[in-house]
């Protein structure tokens, strides 16, 4: 598939790619950001393999660069705390916890210790990349050579794996 065939593609359904990635991010701006992020990763794709299906392959690619986009956004909007001033950050006293508490945090641990340490090599590299380092599951399957179906799959498994572990020692589910 040549440069030209996909410029083609990309300028044919320019309108539609748009009106998709405006739809999933909710501003025009990002969404024509994303687009021609969309246009350079297909492009880059093309100048490393053949890709026989192109108009579902750029239409995937920008679903998946929206969806990271909104991933980033939801984990930023979490963690935002830029505007408070450090002082204030520093002087925010941590809620006391009992014993109790202490030892049931400290059991939850051990127990996802063990089931985590029981993953395969690879699930063990995919959930450090995504819950520690914050890999989008693009990123992670680049890295790992494998699909980014594969990574989701694994994530729901070790998730799923976690959150059982949770609910056997509280009932409540809660990490």
């Amino acid at each position: 598939m040549s440069q030209s065939r996909f410029n083609h593609v990309f300028l044919t359904q320019r309108t539609s790619l748009l009106r998709t990635l405006e739809r999933m991010v909710n501003n025009h701006s990002t969404a024509e950001d994303l687009l021609q992020e969309t246009y350079l990763r297909v492009t880059r794709a093309l100048s490393e393999r053949a890709i026989d299906h192109l108009e579902p392959f750029v239409f995937q690619t920008a679903r998946n660069l929206a969806l990271d986009h909104l991933r980033a956004r939801r984990i930023h909007s979490r963690t935002m705390v830029d505007d408070v001033p450090q002082e204030v950050m520093h002087s925010i006293a941590a809620p006391t916890s009992s014993a109790e508490d202490a030892a049931h945090a400290e059991q939850l641990l051990e127990r996802l210790n063990v089931s985590l340490s029981e993953l395969s090599a690879r699930q063990q590299r995919i959930f450090i990349l995504s819950r520690l380092h914050g890999h989008s599951y693009q990123e992670i399957a680049d890295e790992l050579n494998v699909s980014l179906s594969t990574v989701q799959k694994e994530l729901k498994l070790i998730m799923s794996i976690c959150m059982g572990v949770a609910e056997r020692n509280d009932g409540s589910g809660k990490l």
